[in-house]
């Protein structure tokens, strides 16, 4: 028992700790030794068993003590918030003080983190991942979530969001409430749920992944016109902004496609590849999507009107049941995008890189913290 203590000593490297230790081995040499030694006369068949049970009983609810308060400081939290300063405008940043109030008067152990950028989230929730953290969470908006989740990914962290951006497509498909701290009640009730994730492929060997809405042409050029030329415009008009902007400046492509071997070539604004519904701040652009389902929901948009283009865009923003002869919808696990020119790829609202492009679901990839989905 004693050389146990020893080495939790050592671990621990406290020079108190290890004094304290040294002050129990004392008590046992003066004390409790010569108290065993006379029982262990009297009854020589108990001498292990005693010796050791009077030694225990006297000395472990100090050591235990100390051993536990030695440790404590060293201990991590179990949640790991990493905050993006610059999603919604500032709202996450707003909202922290507000979260981790609420959280501590909840009693959870939670630290919270600022980011610097895209890349910085992806490495904090990595580190966080492997140092042991049980829960990462992305107070932000999809973006952010996206390098949480590619920070996770092939680790036993669960990943969680907050969601304080300017779309929270992905959070309203999980069903988490769009207000920061009532988000965090929602998790503190939440269980962790298995989702997939989209792999994608590019032709130099680069892979990333995502776990909303991707795909390539006019969508996302527009993900990229709202992260940049119209960040400031807020919610969905941002998009809409890029749609138009786009629209009237690009051209169609010549859209060369593969789903599950079954192949498809013609003109095309734009191949949205959904695990979820939405992107764009509500655009429902894959109404029957699921996220844990194990199957893409391809859509590929051909060459429409202005004015078709504005009939659509009420459908999309609702019930998202757009019946247009333009728009053809294929369900796969693994698709392939090329066109004649390189075009943009994008996934969660980050651009990931250009064209050719090979899509393909992994199920139950990943694991995230969501309400309990009631039974209909």
């Amino acid at each position: 028992m004693l050389h146990t203590y020893w080495r939790a000593a050592q671990k621990v490297q406290s020079k108190a700790w290890k004094r304290r230790i040294g002050i129990y081995a004392r008590h046992f040499r003066r004390i409790i030794r010569p108290a065993t030694r006379l029982a262990c006369a009297a009854w020589p068949s108990a001498k292990t068993g005693i010796w050791w049970v009077v030694y225990c009983a006297a000395c472990w609810p100090l050591a235990a003590k100390d051993a536990i308060a030695a440790v404590a400081p060293r201990m991590k939290a179990g949640t790991l918030v990493i905050v993006n300063p610059v999603s919604g405008g500032g709202s996450a940043l707003r909202a922290e003080p507000l979260v981790a109030s609420y959280l501590a008067a909840q009693g959870r152990a939670v630290q919270f983190v600022h980011s610097r950028s895209s890349e910085d989230v992806r490495e904090q929730a990595a580190n966080a991942a492997a140092s042991g953290y049980r829960y990462v969470v992305a107070l932000g908006g999809d973006g952010a979530f996206h390098h949480v989740i590619e920070g996770v990914y092939g680790t036993d962290a669960i990943a969680g969001i907050f969601p304080a951006g300017n779309g929270n497509d992905i959070a309203r498909d999980l069903g988490i409430p769009g207000d920061p701290v009532t988000a965090a009640n929602a998790f503190l009730h939440s269980k962790p749920r298995a989702l997939d994730l989209v792999r994608v492929r590019f032709n130099n060997r680069r892979i990333v992944h995502y776990i909303g809405v991707g795909g390539m042409g006019l969508d996302a050029e527009v993900a990229h016109l709202a992260n940049t030329r119209f960040k400031s415009c807020p919610g969905v008009t941002r998009y809409l902004a890029g749609t138009l902007w786009t629209f009237f400046r690009e051209q169609a492509l010549e859209l060369r496609a593969e789903m599950d071997g079954v192949r498809w070539a013609g003109r095309a604004l734009f191949a949205a590849v959904a695990n979820a519904t939405s992107y764009g701040s509500g655009v429902r652009i894959a109404p029957e999507a699921k996220m844990d389902d194990g199957w893409l929901e391809v859509v590929l948009v051909g060459e429409v009107e202005w004015t078709r283009l504005l009939e659509a865009l009420p459908i999309l923003l609702t019930t998202g049941n757009l019946h247009f002869e333009e728009v053809q919808r294929f369900r796969c696990r693994r698709v392939r995008l090329e066109a004649e020119r390189p075009a943009k790829v994008h996934g969660d609202g980050e651009l990931l890189g250009e064209s050719p492009a090979e899509f393909e679901v992994i199920p139950g990839a990943v694991r995230v913290m969501a309400p309990v989905e009631r039974e209909s």
